[in-house]
């Protein structure tokens, strides 16, 4: 059947299976397989992007999507901390240096750069989701200044090559703060007002809808400006009444073309529903189409488990990995075990003291857990509850756990009960990154409830991973879908340069005791 004509194309053969639209352009496949990608086919993030999104609106780092505005962010800050430092030490140059030596002193303001920006990460400074009042941002860059100072204390103890002259540093400091502290009202500002950003319509006004909306108007930092709904039904969610239109051409007519940047898909049920003239139409006027299920995997860095189709994961990019990436895995895992089991080797010799000395029992706790390909192997941790904590019956970690001991608490809050791992690490049962081994009574359990759980298994099990970092402890079913989410993404997205993301904020959320129950 065919749907519209042109000078240059026909467009064929629609049909619709499993709740997508595949379609082709007779005259041109190239630009049909193009087109076909773009609306619903491939589910892979990159190629629902134009080049214009990919530079100004969400580019990539370490396989995971950020807003161009937050990335000119953080580099911005840099620029700032560094040549305001640089400033101050021209400044004083004839008081330090003389004025051919100004170019030495580049090492060593880049030092305290990287120390300074280390520091506001560790603090948080850098999630720039959450609408913080001035006071308490100025409190945390504080903080973080102070740490860097005790930092870079201990590198010019060591390293005495690396340091500033007294009055230039604690004036740079000086500087350094009110600058940025400017820099970040202005782009608090920015961020408030929704400048530059593009604008989308929400094709649906269902639960899909729902979380797609939420994740938009639920974050500061967003590059998007919900603009309207497309649906017949009131939207279960939408807090600033952004407009509802029946159709796409009551929205045509309502909003000009140039007012709507991209329509995101997220029909509950799109059979019988897919306006694909409309939809063609605004695509050849240069608006963006995107799926759902893509456009919130790129936004959230999560998938939208129950809204996910096989077809979907099917044709995506992704949830592979090669022989030379697996090698290189391997490999950098059992390099990363032997560093960090030598490196916290003190650590771990006085966490078995205080165990043998707090309460009876082995110091170890084996427990099976469910691994790669299915098989089941016994995972290693330094026992943090009572002995014979278990005895009724395997259940959930609760907050504040009356099994817990009291040092049980610190070595799960910090992650130090999970550094046995590491052996399982070498013994090949499992990775330094990768989803979170789970018991087979849950897993048993959750297999019947949560779709697409089991495929968590096609990788070998993680001491720290990607849900870890981005979600907070879980202990029911529902926490147990959520983190499939995260899973999920990794899995799809799984790099060397994701892993070394992860281990950098594994390590932020051990020094900060953000760990288990």
């Amino acid at each position: 059947m065919s749907y519209g004509r042109s000078r240059d194309f026909v467009l064929s053969s629609c049909s619709e299976q499993d709740g997508e639209c595949c379609f082709s352009l007779s005259r041109h496949p190239s630009y049909a397989n193009h087109l076909n990608t773009r609306l619903w086919g491939s589910g892979e993030s990159a190629r629902s992007l134009t080049p214009t999104d990919r530079l100004f609106f969400m580019p990539v780092f370490f396989n995971k999507y950020y807003p161009i505005r937050n990335v000119v962010f953080v580099i911005g800050e840099s620029l700032l901390i560094f040549s305001s430092l640089l400033f101050i030490s021209w400044l004083f140059k004839e008081q330090t240096v003389s004025d051919n030596n100004v170019i030495l002193l580049v090492p060593q303001v880049l030092v305290v750069t990287i120390v300074f920006q280390l520091c506001l990460y560790f603090f948080d400074v850098y999630e720039l989701r959450d609408d913080r009042p001035l006071l308490v941002m100025a409190i945390k860059i504080t903080q973080a200044f102070g740490s860097g100072c005790i930092v870079l204390a201990a590198l010019y103890y060591f390293i005495p090559q690396t340091v500033i002259e007294s009055r230039t540093f604690w004036v740079g400091c000086l500087v350094i703060y009110i600058v940025i502290t400017l820099w970040r009202v202005t782009y608090n500002y920015i961020f408030k007002h929704k400048l530059f950003v593009q604008s989308v319509a929400i094709m649906g006004t269902g639960e899909f809808a729902r979380d797609i909306a939420r994740e938009l108007e639920g974050r500061l930092d967003t590059p998007y400006r919900m603009v309207a709904f497309v649906g017949k039904d009131t939207p279960a969610y939408n807090p600033n009444q952004v407009p509802v239109y029946k159709s796409l051409n009551d929205l045509h007519l309502s909003l000009s073309d140039r007012f709507v940047d991209r329509i995101v898909v997220a029909l509950d049920d799109p059979r019988g529903g897919m306006p694909i003239d409309l939809l063609l139409n605004y695509k050849l006027k240069g608006v963006t189409i995107e799926n759902g299920i893509t456009f919130y995997e790129r936004l959230a860095g999560k998938i939208l488990v129950n809204k996910v189709k096989p077809s979907w994961i099917i044709f995506s990019k992704g949830f592979t990995i090669g022989r030379l990436q697996a090698f290189l895995k391997r490999s950098a895992d059992i390099l990363v075990s032997l560093i960090l089991l030598i490196l916290t080797s003190p650590v771990m010799i006085l966490t078995i003291a205080i165990i043998k000395l707090e309460s009876p029992g082995p110091v170890l706790y084996l427990q099976q857990r469910v691994g790669k390909g299915r098989r089941l192997f016994k995972v290693m941790k330094f026992r943090s509850m009572v002995q014979d904590a278990e005895k009724n019956g395997a259940v959930w970690a609760v907050a504040n756990d009356a099994r817990v001991t009291r040092f049980g608490k610190f070595i799960r809050k910090t992650r130090i009960d999970e550094l046995p791992q590491l052996i399982n690490v070498l013994k090949g049962e499992m990775s330094v990154v990768g989803p979170r081994p789970e018991r087979p009574v849950f897993v048993e359990r959750l297999k019947q409830i949560i779709p697409f759980y089991d495929i968590r298994h096609d990788i070998r099990p993680g001491v720290t991973g990607w849900a870890q970092v981005c979600y907070p402890y879980g202990a029911s079913e529902e926490d147990a879908l959520r983190k499939l989410e995260y899973d999920l993404y990794y899995m799809k997205n799984v790099s060397f340069a994701l892993d070394m993301l992860i281990i950098f904020r594994t390590i932020k959320t051990v020094v900060f005791a953000k760990g288990g129950r």
